[in-house]
């Protein structure tokens, strides 16, 4: 995303090249260990001082957020950018990081726009999910093969790509949809009459939130800003080893994200459970199991 709501598309297309800014004012290239969350425990504390109206929440966001794009992003890596009017640019990564101070989005990577674009209406609805983060930063390497259709102009079908951690693309596809319904309903749930999903500056910041261990489906918070809620959505029939997933997740935010005053909450939404995981939970207060219901019917007229 170049710059909020694409604002800034142009100008990184005519002068080629991507970049953020977040208020980091000083040259980061020595700056930049592999691990992002090494940068996160160091930079955190400066965006905090230069922001102190924001969150660790936020300041966490910002800070992986600008490590992806100067050390995350590889050269020769494709990028996807949205232009705010429905077309995505396409193009190369050809330069390593670089700062430019007192312009538009000074940490920069230089990049080759390529000619072709694709139009939001002519991915596949797992693609547009996953492009259609506000965040700055959203990973779609497991549609590289639709994007190098797209690239190839033979964009004659919808294609979902997968990788060796999906088992079935449409098994897939059933639980972004699930996690989709859950957060365009959220003020609906149970969850929503106590909790909101995290925002910053009115953008929705909560939902596939980057951890060290992988993305939190969702993060939320109380009401009164007590409690963190993570909330992890399974496709089917949940096993006892989401229970160390979502824990780890909490330990993250616990130790990252949460204020000294919060305390940190799970929740796993399945379609069914077992007795491991009931066995799990049964030792667990801080995680709770909601089970989710599919309806469908035909109505003849």
């Amino acid at each position: 995303m170049l710059g909020k709501g694409s604002i800034y598309s142009s100008d990184c297309l005519k002068e080629g090249f991507i970049g953020a800014d977040f208020g980091f004012e000083m040259d980061l290239t020595n700056k930049l260990p592999e691990n992002w969350r090494e940068f996160n425990k160091e930079f955190i504390p400066y965006f905090l001082s230069n922001h102190p109206e924001k969150s660790k929440v936020a300041a966490g966001l910002a800070c992986g957020a600008l490590h992806t794009v100067a050390k995350g992003i590889h050269i020769g890596d494709i990028v996807l950018s949205p232009n705010g009017f429905g077309t995505y640019l396409i193009g190369e990564v050809v330069s390593d990081y670089f700062y430019q101070p007192g312009t538009i989005l000074p940490h920069r990577r230089t990049v080759k726009w390529f000619a072709e674009t694709i139009d939001r209406s002519e991915m596949s609805i797992e693609l547009k999910n996953s492009t259609g983060s506000i965040g700055t930063v959203s990973m779609i390497t497991r549609y590289a093969s639709e994007i190098d259709t797209h690239l190839t102009n033979n964009a004659t079908a919808s294609i979902i790509a997968t990788d060796a951690s999906i088992e079935d693309p449409t098994v897939f596809a059933l639980e972004k949809h699930l996690e989709d319904f859950l957060v365009h309903n959220w003020k609906y749930t149970e969850l929503g009459k106590t909790y909101d999903i995290f925002e910053d500056e009115g953008e929705m910041v909560g939902r596939q939130y980057p951890s060290d261990t992988g993305p939190i489906d969702i993060l939320a918070i109380s009401k009164d800003k007590k409690e963190l809620l993570i909330v992890e959505l399974k496709r089917g029939r949940a096993s006892d080893q989401v229970v160390g997933q979502i824990q780890r997740y909490m330990g993250y935010v616990l130790q990252e994200l949460a204020e000294p005053d919060q305390i940190v909450k799970g929740v796993i939404i399945a379609l069914d459970d077992d007795l491991k995981i009931r066995r799990a939970l049964s030792v667990n207060n801080n995680i709770s199991f909601y089970r989710y219901k599919v309806s469908f019917s035909l109505f003849k007229n």
